[in-house]
């Protein structure tokens, strides 16, 4: 397993769509790509949207395959598992994803103000025992804030009614504007060619397998929310 994850991470660095800058790095300088990952990276200036959090990397492919007009970012520590959905990228030609290592503590050293469309959460580990470390709490909407345009939304995708209960009681305390919610997209969504239900990850077929319900909830944040507070920590 070890000697898998070291080959998967010497393929990963031979990927020219997987960008790795260490944390030292950043401590240095923000990444050169910042502000400019539409002309530079993609060459072109089409919608830009980040999952974060990306596990295996199928929603953003899965995302990216239906909407080949937009450009798509998926964000993870671990690039062991980003291998999967890089490979598939290279392996199909798709010339609207990428892939980025890092934590999403420091997401503002990578995007610029206003740089980002939309952000997808999709089944983010709730953390339990950690309120403040859940990818939907203030702390972390406020640097999403800081990058995306203004009228730009986040989407969460979770199997975790604890997660998707914090998040609907985050939006009310903070007053965002809830867009669509569902408390189990297959009973709610009947569009059949709808991504909420077509575009499933392992995880999701699991969850699906054990009979859990999946909830969905997608919001904007409030204008000027965050706007002078801190985001970037290093």
């Amino acid at each position: 397993m070890y000697k898998n994850k070291l080959t998967r991470f010497a393929e990963m660095k031979t990927m020219d769509h997987v960008v790795e800058y260490g944390f030292y790095d950043l401590k240095k300088e923000l990444h050169p790509l910042r502000g400019k990952w539409n002309p530079d990276f993609f060459g072109n200036d089409h919608p830009l949207i980040l999952e974060l959090g990306c596990g295996k990397g199928e929603y953003t492919v899965g995302l990216a395959e239906r909407f080949p007009e937009k450009n798509f970012i998926g964000i993870d520590v671990k690039g062991a598992r980003m291998h999967r959905g890089a490979s598939k990228a290279i392996e199909q030609g798709m010339k609207n994803v990428g892939f980025l290592r890092t934590r999403i503590d420091f997401i503002n050293g990578f995007f610029a103000p206003g740089e980002v469309d939309e952000i997808w959460l999709t089944f983010s580990d709730p953390q339990k025992e950690k309120p403040n470390k859940r990818l939907t709490a203030p702390v972390f909407l406020k640097r999403y804030a800081n990058i995306l345009k203004e009228g730009g939304i986040i989407h969460l995708k979770t199997d975790s009614v604890l997660l998707h209960e914090y998040t609907m009681e985050v939006i009310a305390e903070e007053g965002h504007e809830v867009l669509y919610s569902s408390t189990d997209i297959y009973v709610d969504v009947k569009d059949e060619g709808n991504i909420l239900t077509t575009i499933q990850t392992t995880y999701e077929k699991k969850f699906l397998a054990e009979n859990k319900k999946i909830t969905y909830v997608t919001f904007r944040l409030k204008k000027d929310y965050g706007k002078n507070e801190k985001v970037f920590p290093l």
